[in-house]
């Protein structure tokens, strides 16, 4: 389950590297829905949120103008990867601690979800970087501030299906048991 949730932030961050990041660091600091491990409690502090949330501005502002769309993808094709890996991390459950011996920190394997999260927000960055200048001149720039609300929206979605996912899961599980057990001893009690 933890692999699907850090699938889920990567591919959100892949989209706009902003939002899974907000949305972790405040379901963390308000609700139970998320508890994010130590190493990545950061993401909840206040500082933490309010930079992030004004970096989210920019790109939301930016991403809704055609040809500077252009631009902030280039740049966001930096940043979104590291959030990507960031929030795959974190979404994971992935403790990390200071590298002190680098040997050591490679063969624990505690790099390995945050370099999956980083190759699948590029992936999803670099298809939405190619994708948007063709749409921006097939349709004279009418295309960026449509297509930017859409993949934000869905940025959004795949974040609470990458949480709440896992715990439907769990939910549908419960609800299977006990219906297998009820059913169970019903047929007991006809038996009898």
């Amino acid at each position: 389950m933890e692999l699907l949730t850090g699938f889920g932030l990567a591919t959100a961050a892949g989209l706009n590297a902003y939002i899974p990041l907000v949305m972790l660091g405040l379901l963390s600091r308000f609700t139970d829905l998320v508890t994010l491990p130590h190493g990545w409690a950061w993401l909840e502090n206040g500082w933490v949120l309010a930079i992030v949330a004004v970096l989210l501005i920019i790109e939301v502002v930016a991403d809704k103008i055609p040809t500077l769309d252009s631009v902030n993808d280039a740049i966001q094709t930096f940043v979104r990867p590291t959030a990507g890996g960031i929030v795959f991390g974190s979404g994971t459950a992935t403790q990390t601690s200071a590298v002190a011996d680098p040997g050591a920190f490679a063969q624990s394997g505690q790099w390995i979800p945050v370099v999956i999260g980083v190759v699948v927000a590029l992936a999803v960055s670099l298809t939405k970087s190619a994708v948007r200048p063709a749409a921006n001149a097939a349709t004279v720039g009418m295309a960026a501030p449509v297509l930017s609300t859409v993949e934000d929206g869905v940025s959004v979605g795949l974040v609470f299906v990458a949480i709440l996912l896992p715990m439907l899961v769990v939910l549908v599980l419960v609800a299977m048991f006990w219906s297998a057990g009820r059913v169970m001893r019903r047929r007991r009690a006809a038996a009898d």
